[in-house]
């Protein structure tokens, strides 16, 4: 079976709930421009989300949050924030160090989909994405115009597929 049979499998699970995480130290609810772009992209596409957190880029931070939404019922988890090169970018170093499986394609892509409007600065991002404990994780780069780029042209085109993937 190739991938649009699994996809139209997958388009009768309906709405797939989503976590969001918003990894900022300076990030409030209400000046989470990303996170919020994130709820609208997956509300519009007719998903629900079941979880939303902002938390400082301390690694403990990030794995309990993980830990935690690996546990409620959201079955796509989305961070964003923390994925540069910065000394204060430690989400990529949590995140990657836990997947048991990683979708080393969802990176490769976001890169070259990124440096087609950024150009080389792409290359400083570590976008990356798996499953972790039964939930598919993406881990974005913060800033609005890639979150926009990885929900629309890589994640919600797929995310039906990607939770049916993970109970076929």
């Amino acid at each position: 079976m190739g991938a649009e049979e699994h996809r139209k499998q997958a388009a009768g699970q309906g709405s797939v709930p989503i976590a969001i995480v918003t990894v900022s130290d300076t990030r409030t609810p209400e000046t989470d421009v990303s996170g919020q772009l994130i709820r609208e992209l997956a509300e519009s596409a007719g998903h629900t989300i079941v979880a939303y957190r902002i938390v400082k880029d301390e690694p403990d931070q990030v794995m309990q949050t993980l830990e935690e939404l690996a546990t409620n019922s959201a079955r796509l988890i989305v961070f964003n924030g923390g994925t540069g090169i910065s000394q204060r970018d430690r989400t990529y170093d949590v995140i990657s160090g836990a997947l048991e499986k990683t979708l080393t394609g969802f990176g490769e892509l976001f890169r070259m989909l990124s440096y087609q409007e950024i150009g080389a600065a792409a290359m400083l991002s570590r976008a990356t994405a798996g499953v972790y404990r039964g939930k598919v994780v993406f881990s974005t780069p913060g800033s609005p115009n890639a979150v926009r780029l990885a929900m629309e042209k890589l994640i919600l085109p797929e995310i039906r597929h990607l939770a049916w993937e993970l109970v076929r």
